[in-house]
């Protein structure tokens, strides 16, 4: 069976555009240890790729706390992951040549990420390239986020692009079955340390970094 034609590539933000990944799972631990939660580092891999209150109910559920408020709780993760961010967020390897061969091969480009938009917003305005997105979905405001394949299908749909022919490129396994469920052409680009795991099997690519991204793009 042939590969659908390639119309569009839609990126995730966190761990894929931009190097945040250890800075969410550093403000989590920070936040729950506070409130009186005993984790590891190694347990932050659990939620990655989920929204942020949905990582906020995931450790409530698994050890409730007093005076339990998702909404508080989640912002002050998301400030200190701003800040961050702000000052001293570093993109990702390959970033901008990967989005111009994008543009080369007259692909559009979108943004699917569970990240809320004062996170997009400051990672955007970082790293300077927002201009080149014709489309950016969030799933804050959704019923559910990721592993859910709406905020992949709401990022099609803003991009005019039916999902079969778009390229979703994760870094996480909630991001990928995410991609999947939506009906997309899917790269996993893991984390080095975790680029063995037999589980991104289930992406139809896996590649070292986004500099990989054009060569790719050139044999598709």
């Amino acid at each position: 069976m042939s590969k659908p034609v390639l119309k569009a590539v839609i990126f995730d933000m966190d761990g894929v555009l931009i190097d945040s990944e250890p800075v969410w799972q550093i403000a989590i631990f920070e936040v729950m240890t506070k409130l009186g939660i005993k984790l590891s580092m190694a347990d932050m891999l659990l939620t990655t790729g989920l929204r942020i209150d949905q990582v906020v109910e995931f450790w409530y559920a698994r050890s409730p706390w007093q005076d339990y408020n998702n909404q508080q709780t989640a912002q002050a993760i998301v400030d200190t992951v701003v800040s961050h961010i702000t000052r001293d967020g570093e993109a990702m390897q390959g970033v901008l040549d990967a989005l111009r061969a994008c543009q080369q091969h007259k692909l559009k480009i979108g943004l699917a990420t569970s990240s809320s938009s004062q996170i997009i917003e400051a990672v955007l305005s970082r790293l300077e390239i927002g201009n080149y997105f014709d489309a950016i979905e969030s799933a804050e405001s959704l019923a559910y986020g990721k592993p859910h394949p709406e905020v992949y299908l709401n990022c099609a749909k803003a991009l005019n692009i039916d999902p079969l022919n778009c390229l979703a490129i994760e870094d996480s396994f909630n991001g990928l079955i995410a991609a999947r469920a939506a009906n997309m052409q899917t790269i996993a680009i893991p984390e080095p340390q975790h680029a063995a795991l037999g589980k991104w099997v289930i992406a139809h690519q896996q590649l070292g970094s986004l500099n990989d991204l054009a060569d790719f793009l050139a044999r598709y």
